[in-house]
């Protein structure tokens, strides 16, 4: 019980922090809303083999990718604030306070996953015009699925952050990281127009998984197993990378 008041009262801060400072929210769809006026129109005739025949059914498959890429680059990217606070002595000044050290971590992960909750919501509603509808149930589902991608991608960034300690070799390890689980992932174009061993190793990856899923919610194919297996995968993953993080974490701020 004491983990989780003390996990809430993290989060409520950070929340707070980033509501006194909401542009940012807004500057992380930015990038995205580009690629969705500009990049998407061209996607009819690529995606035409994999059963896009409309430009409708061609943002139903970008659009799920662009949210999953929007949530592994919106996690990784987030030990550059922790570094921040550890340079400034808020970490310092946290380590006299009875608050849970692993609760350091998890408040200020959730708060990246409502970030990208609340990005991705945005996009799903720029989406809308392009004739992306999909049920509320799908996606509900499909933000779950996200909210996981997030907490997994943010946790290994403070992971990695407390590791190195030092910005520019974080950017260094981040971007090594982020470009091939992106490229990985199919979240540009579905790795179905790839070759087979192409395929094979992005089936290693869990953030493909999770692309796939999420495309089945916003086509409406319910019952394509890919989605519980997504679930199931990036569950997994998230566990793994709170557990890693919250333990390098707590062993830090002794």
């Amino acid at each position: 019980m004491k983990l989780l008041r003390d996990t809430w009262l993290i989060f409520q801060r950070h929340m707070l922090l980033m509501l006194r400072s909401p542009l940012w929210v807004v500057l992380g769809v930015a990038q995205p809303a580009v690629y969705l006026i500009l990049f998407a129109p061209l996607l009819k005739p690529a995606l035409a083999s994999v059963g896009a025949n409309s430009m409708s059914d061609a943002y139903k498959i970008y659009v799920p990718g662009m949210l999953i890429a929007l949530a592994l680059a919106g996690g990784l990217y987030v030990g550059f604030g922790l570094l921040g606070d550890l340079a400034n002595g808020v970490i310092e000044r946290s380590r006299v306070t009875t608050v849970s050290r692993v609760a350091l971590l998890l408040g200020r992960s959730l708060r990246d996953v409502v970030t990208v909750i609340v990005q991705s919501m945005i996009i799903t509603i720029l989406s809308l015009p392009f004739g992306v509808f999909v049920n509320i149930g799908s996606l509900l589902l499909g933000y779950a699925i996200l909210a996981l991608c997030a907490l997994s991608s943010a946790s290994i960034s403070y992971g990695i952050a407390i590791r190195v300690a030092n910005p520019s070799v974080l950017g260094q390890v981040v971007n090594n990281i982020a470009q091939p689980l992106m490229l990985l992932s199919g979240t540009l174009l579905p790795l179905a127009l790839a070759p087979l061993w192409l395929r094979t190793v992005a089936d290693f990856n869990p953030f493909n998984w999770a692309a796939k899923g999420l495309r089945a919610l916003f086509i409406g194919h319910t019952s394509d197993p890919a989605i519980w297996q997504s679930i199931a995968i990036t569950a997994g993953l998230m566990v793994i990378a709170v557990i890693w993080s919250a333990r390098t974490f707590s062993r830090s701020v002794r």
